[in-house]
């Protein structure tokens, strides 16, 4: 483990949220910001997240969706953190 804080943003796609911003440390959320969306939820997601690992964020938001749209903040998450893994994997 590096101890080393990592921040990642991400531009949404299909979500009211158009960016987001997640710092990570040892493979765990430290906190994250959403830029645009629903302000309220999106502050409980940030604290429900807060202290989870990568892997338990993406188990739990991945697929949510949103009304009519087939995505969602939570998923839009999942999908960032996706992303965040596989780049890992290809730095490595």
């Amino acid at each position: 483990m590096s101890n080393q804080t990592e921040v990642i943003q991400y531009q949404t796609h299909g979500t009211c949220c158009q960016m987001m911003q997640v710092a990570l440390q040892d493979g765990k959320i430290l906190d994250a910001e959403f830029f645009g969306g629903c302000n309220g939820n999106l502050k409980g997601i940030k604290n429900l997240i807060k202290g989870m690992t990568v892997d338990e964020v993406i188990e739990r938001l991945q697929g949510i969706t949103c009304g009519p749209k087939s995505t969602s903040c939570p998923d839009q998450l999942a999908k960032c953190l996706i992303e965040y893994k596989q780049n890992q994997k290809v730095a490595k």
